[in-house]
């Protein structure tokens, strides 16, 4: 496919000079006005006054994986070792949930917030060999349950999963998406809301596996012919479907029937999530990596762990809040 032209690395601007080793799980802060987003490798979450050019940092005990705003005040946030709440930036940190896994050698990966307000969390394999990573709903509506937030394995960690990536939802929350990065595959459920039951799985989208003796050219505009795997993503109010394909240098739109509707090329090699900002939701911004890198692919494309912007034609949905 022809790259979208009109869309070339030269449109994306950066939002800040702050470097990420690993930024994942951005979100815009209707109320705040604000974009937040983690470095994962960094031990940080991050927020950005895109307007007055500010970015705070707050320091974690452990790497958090993703985030969400709270309907109440404050954040929630999956960090490796639990679930935990925050009242307000720079608070005290309450573990309210822990999920099934082995902190040892697992982590809180991509997630983020249905609807209703469940966090939805998935985890990644770190030994990238017992492919147990799951996706996790955490509950914590008042009237659901007394106590602790309930928690549901909603996929497996016998599903033979090693990454967990690309959770979103479609604007009539009837269909739910998740990929497995590893396996370059994007998955759909039908999703019916209200029981948080998943069914009829199928393939969303499926890209080309990695080639053994593949290595990041940076000179080369095609990169190797390699088309990336998918990361994090987003959706618009159209439906359509917006992955970061890390090591791809893009990011692809899809229509809700899986037809690839354009790429964006970034100017850089490893984006890792979108997701849709500003007052009218019409600002495209991106996170991505530079943790692991090798040096000559960060000369070549500096901007590595910066988070990035650009215009785009159709407004993405706004964030979901945790309820609690």
């Amino acid at each position: 496919m022809t790259l979208n032209t009109a869309y070339s690395p030269e449109v994306w601007q950066t939002v800040t000079p702050h470097v990420c080793a690993l930024g994942e799980s951005p979100f815009w802060h209707p109320h705040e006005q604000m974009l937040y987003w983690v470095d994962i490798s960094g031990k940080q979450i991050l927020r950005a006054n895109i307007y007055m050019g500010t970015v705070d940092t707050w320091d974690m005990p452990s790497e958090p994986g993703c985030m969400a705003p709270a309907a109440s005040g404050g954040l929630v946030l999956a960090l490796r070792d639990g679930v935990f709440r925050a009242p307000g930036w720079g608070g005290p940190l309450t573990r309210i949930a822990t999920l099934d896994y082995d902190p040892a050698v697992m982590r809180a990966n991509d997630g983020k917030c249905d609807a209703l307000g469940r966090f939805w969390v998935g985890t990644i394999d770190e030994t990238r060999t017992l492919h147990n990573a799951g996706l996790y709903c955490v509950d914590a509506r008042a009237g659901c349950q007394t106590g602790a937030p309930a928690v549901t394995c909603k996929i497996s960690p016998t599903s033979g999963m090693t990454t967990a990536n690309g959770l979103a939802f479609s604007p009539d929350n009837r269909t739910l998406y998740w990929a497995n990065t590893p396996s370059h595959t994007v998955w759909a459920w039908d999703h019916d809301l209200t029981s948080n039951t998943m069914t009829a799985q199928r393939e969303f989208a499926s890209f080309k596996p990695k080639p053994a003796d593949w290595l990041p050219t940076p000179a080369d505009a095609n990169n190797g012919g390699y088309r990336g795997r998918p990361d994090g993503a987003a959706v618009d109010v159209q439906g359509n479907y917006w992955v970061a394909m890390f090591e791809g240098r893009r990011v692809c739109q899809f229509a809700p029937d899986g037809t690839l509707l354009a790429e964006f090329s970034v100017p850089l090699q490893c984006p890792t999530m979108p997701c849709f900002g500003g007052e009218d939701l019409k600002t495209l911004y991106i996170t991505s990596a530079r943790h692991h890198r090798s040096p000559a692919e960060l000369a070549a494309f500096p901007l590595s762990g910066q988070v990035l912007s650009m215009r785009v034609d159709v407004a993405g949905l706004p964030v979901n809040f945790f309820v609690d």
